[in-house]
């Protein structure tokens, strides 16, 4: 058995596809099985070639109750938790970290971007990775409709997200140029999502925050016209269903997360603010004040531009 951790969340098990076909390509007969939490199962299952999903949501104890794994490889980061998190398996697949008393591996480097980060871990060890391997399958049309503009305002992490008065300028004015505009969030951006369509004049059918799970989102941006979200998991599934978006950074540097630079059809608009003092490096939320719902609208044509020629 290979293990794979990955305890994260949308944006972070997109980024390790590649990784993962890579690890399925390089050992067809080995059973693959990804320790990840159980919410993110429908979109494992588009991810296609992950034989077991072994929940898990947090780095305790290690995640195997019988024998642990022939391989254990650690796509969750550097170490040391998530590294002592596996140690109980005959082989460790991982970045180089001392402290966990694990030597082997390649450096850890803070501004390499995801995707990158984890072709070149198993490049390191022999197991060659493509990074524009982030395709996922396309699942069922389900229930949800087709063709429209996603406008996704939310994200777990408060810095990371644009002003709701500014979304809802700018789902107005793309309801205005004819775009069906929906608002997409988890169940706790309900009320985030019902006050942005409300401010842009939209019905409450519009708001589908909380009334989708994973797998039914997935379908409805593979089947979108465009969307718009900020650094998160929506916008790595514009990006492996190639839809056109516009995707807000800030404060964290696109270079880190963003879409592939050579896909016209993603535009990313970064306002990284000033440096926070806790993350040198990483900006901080009042970047925004930088990025105007007119920049965002001439993104869209932008976009949607590319598709048209």
């Amino acid at each position: 058995m290979i293990l794979v951790l990955r305890a994260l969340g949308v944006g972070d098990l997109a980024t390790a596809v590649p990784a993962l076909r890579a690890l399925r390509a390089g050992h067809p007969g080995e059973e693959l099985v990804l320790a990840a939490p159980a919410w993110l199962g429908p979109l494992v299952e588009l991810v296609g070639g992950v034989d077991r999903l072994l929940p898990t949501d947090d780095l305790g104890p290690p995640p195997w109750s019988g024998p642990p794994p022939e391989v254990a490889v650690n796509l969750h980061g550097r170490g040391p938790r998530s590294h002592r998190m596996l140690a109980g398996a005959g082989r460790l697949v991982a970045f180089r970290c001392p402290p966990a008393g694990h030597r082997d591996g390649p450096d850890w480097d803070d501004d390499e971007h995801e995707v990158d980060r984890w072709c070149r871990l198993l490049h390191w060890y022999g197991i060659p990775a493509d990074r524009t391997d982030l395709a996922l399958r396309r699942p069922p049309a389900g229930r949800l409709p087709a063709g429209v503009t996603v406008v996704h305002p939310g994200s777990k992490v408060e810095a990371k997200r644009w002003p709701a008065d500014r979304f809802a300028a700018l789902a107005r004015r793309l309801a205005d140029r004819g775009h069906r505009v929906v608002v997409t969030g988890s169940t706790g951006e309900r009320e985030l999502a019902a006050g942005v369509a409300a401010g842009a004049g939209l019905p409450r059918s519009a708001v589908l925050a909380g009334r989708t799970d994973l797998g039914e989102l997935a379908a409805l941006v593979a089947a979108a016209r465009l969307v718009v979200s900020g650094d998160t998991g929506v916008g790595h599934l514009a990006t492996a269903y190639r839809v056109p978006s516009v995707l807000l950074f800030g404060p964290v540097p696109p270079a880190r997360w963003g879409p592939p630079a050579d896909r016209p059809w993603h535009r990313v608009l970064w306002a990284p603010g000033e440096d926070c003092p806790a993350a040198p490096g990483v900006g901080t939320a009042s970047g925004w004040a930088a990025l105007p719902v007119d920049r965002v609208l001439a993104a869209v044509d932008e976009a949607e531009e590319t598709v048209r020629v």
